[in-house]
């Protein structure tokens, strides 16, 4: 196993476990975007272990942040997580499901623009 994919293991192992204990922050952009878009908080929570990291966002404004593909009763959607690893808890961001027009067909790897 390479050091990345490490990295990312360990990663999930931190944000499945803050969810599995509660130590979830949902953030006020969230919270519009999941009525919005008829995502219930239940789809992330429960589908935490199918989660992956697709994308990484080590620099981000206040916590390194994670872009993680997932399923939930056969439906794909993305979640994007900031990790406070100091603090013990994680901030949900954002909630979506990918649009096949920018994303491959495995949902997973974004499409780059020509």
């Amino acid at each position: 196993m390479n050091v990345k994919q490490e990295s990312r293991d360990d990663t999930l192992k931190f944000i499945r476990r803050c969810i599995e204990e509660g130590k979830i922050l949902w953030t006020y952009h969230v919270n519009m975007r999941l009525r919005g878009r008829s995502i219930p908080r239940e789809m992330i929570i429960m589908s935490r272990n199918s989660f992956e990291v697709i994308e990484e966002y080590p620099e981000d404004r206040y916590f390194p942040s994670y872009l993680l593909y997932s399923v939930y009763r056969g439906e794909i959607f993305h979640v994007l997580c900031a990790t406070d690893v100091e603090a013990d808890n994680i901030r949900i961001v954002t909630a979506y499901r990918p649009n096949p027009e920018e994303w491959e067909s495995d949902l997973k790897t974004r499409r780059r623009k020509s």
